[in-house]
């Protein structure tokens, strides 16, 4: 399988923001008004993926309405035009300047009035205006119980061999608000997974995996039900 597998999404999925997803031909209102999710990736976007599926098949009352890369070229991006979600490229390439790329960030996430922010793989921190603007509704997954192994430079497989260096008989992965600094915001929710004797960095990443997306997409189920901040413009 590659990482171009299972972009094939719901039809018609984000035909227009006066259009609700998954109501298509629907003569009935939703009940609730649905949240709106800002993501930002930098790479493959399973987790992303995760999140347009579950949105869908109305698991998450709640509509990806934007998708912010740094990477131009990433699988994320090729997600969200798959579906019909808005994608922007926005980095160092396009704003050289930290100041005026944190303050492109806030605009696209501003334009499309977003509730609540998930950094899913998204391998740089958020600039002050960002963070303070959308306090308390940003929301990260990182692939360890932290507090352990988390912090600046820890991702990918660094982490699960950071877990095997330091002899842990468990890890797992967590869900917490976002923060200025990596990994440090208050945990929201962890699930544990046994590491065994035989286990390799590789094979770690994938017992994570397999159930990071359920993680994630059940704390957004919880999150989307409650009442956030208020977020819009």
């Amino acid at each position: 399988m590659t990482i171009y597998d299972n972009l094939e999404l719901c039809s018609n999925w984000h035909h227009s923001r006066d259009k609700l997803p998954c109501f298509i031909g629907s003569t009935t209102a939703p009940l609730a008004v649905m949240t709106r999710l800002g993501i930002l990736a930098s790479h493959r976007g399973s987790n992303f993926q995760a999140i347009i599926d579950a949105c869908c098949n109305g698991t998450l009352n709640a509509e990806p309405v934007v998708a912010i890369s740094n990477n131009s070229g990433s699988v994320a991006l090729a997600r969200a035009r798959t579906a019909n979600i808005p994608a922007v490229h926005i980095s160092n390439v396009t704003h050289p300047q930290a100041a005026a790329e944190d303050l492109a960030i806030l605009q696209a996430l501003e334009t499309h009035q977003v509730d609540l922010v998930i950094t899913a793989g998204y391998m740089k921190k958020l600039g002050p205006q960002t963070l303070q603007r959308y306090q308390g509704r940003i929301i990260n997954v990182h692939p360890s119980l932290l507090p352990r192994h988390g912090g600046h430079g820890m991702y990918g497989m660094r982490v699960h061999q950071a877990v095997l260096d330091k002899g842990d008989k468990e890890t797992g992965i967590s869900v917490h608000w976002v923060e200025a600094d990596y990994d440090t915001g208050p945990v929201i929710a962890q699930k544990i997974i046994a590491v065994a004797a035989d286990d390799t960095a590789e094979s770690l990443a994938a017992k994570v995996l397999a159930e990071e997306h359920d993680l994630l997409v059940a704390t957004l189920a919880t999150l989307t039900q409650s009442a956030l901040p208020e977020s819009r413009p």
